[in-house]
């Protein structure tokens, strides 16, 4: 009996020990979109940095998974995620009601504003749909930003992007009267010499059916299991400090925006 039971025990061991394995060995590819810093940006070597980026690494250390790393255009990001080309998306995606019908979410794991930036000597007082009106808005298409934009600034012209890089530069050219997009990424654009030319005329304040509760990461439709080990791996950066951490690389705020 005893040797019995040795031989059980040792087996169960090894069997434990090879689930542990396969699950460190395990692989999950994630889509990003390379082109929003601070959040995520193709550096000219083509490595993927950012938040986005340190966030994804963190949660798949604490999966115990390995991760690699896919660049997508934003406007094929979902479309590709649903044909396999990755597993997860984690690039700054606000989570909508309509993004919901194609994708399963997360809970957030950040949410700041969105806000109008002009031109240094415009003459823009505010953010409202009275303040815009008769002017060109720039704004990357496809983002809640976009949809925004669309549904309140109805007198004046909301121009779409591919790209955040894209609508910058035709507002420091002057082919644009102001933009619209998250306030980090358009406090990171003027604090450097390319956003000189322009200026924060204020944040927007968000409209949760339009702008969500949050960027969340989004996996296949009825992929509840990936999304719960995601759920678990965000608390627990949350509460052991790797959250902070990194937030504190990008941001001198906390990004999460509150406990809701």
């Amino acid at each position: 009996m005893r040797i019995a039971l040795r031989i059980a025990l040792a087996a169960s061991a090894a069997l434990l020990t090879l689930g542990v394995a396969q699950a460190q060995e395990k692989t999950l590819k994630i889509g990003t979109e390379g082109a929003y810093p601070p959040f995520n940006n193709l550096t000219s070597d083509g490595q993927l940095v950012g938040f986005d980026i340190d966030i994804a690494k963190a949660l798949c250390d604490e999966m115990k998974v390995k991760c690699t790393f896919v660049a997508q255009d934003w406007d094929g990001i979902i479309p590709a995620l649903q044909a396999g080309k990755f597993d997860a998306i984690v690039a700054s995606m606000s989570i909508t009601p309509e993004r919901a019908e194609k994708v399963d979410f997360t809970h957030k794991y950040y949410n700041t504003p969105p806000a109008i930036v002009a031109p240094k000597d415009s003459d823009l007082k505010g953010v409202t749909k009275e303040d815009l009106a008769g002017k060109t808005i720039g704004v990357q298409a496809s983002t809640t930003h976009f949809n925004y934009s669309t549904k309140i600034y109805t007198d004046s012209t909301v121009k779409p992007y591919p790209t955040a890089q894209e609508y910058q530069l035709d507002l420091a050219n002057g082919r644009l009267d102001a933009a619209n997009d998250d306030i980090v990424v358009l406090q990171q654009w003027l604090d450097s010499p390319d956003g000189a030319c322009c200026k924060l005329i204020g944040a927007i304040k968000p409209v949760v059916e339009i702008h969500g509760p949050g960027a969340g990461i989004a996996v296949r439709k009825g992929e509840t299991d990936l999304v719960n080990q995601f759920n678990a791996a965000i608390d627990a950066i949350r509460a052991n400090g790797k959250y902070k951490e990194i937030n504190d690389k990008y941001f001198k705020f906390d990004v999460y925006g509150g406990d809701s």
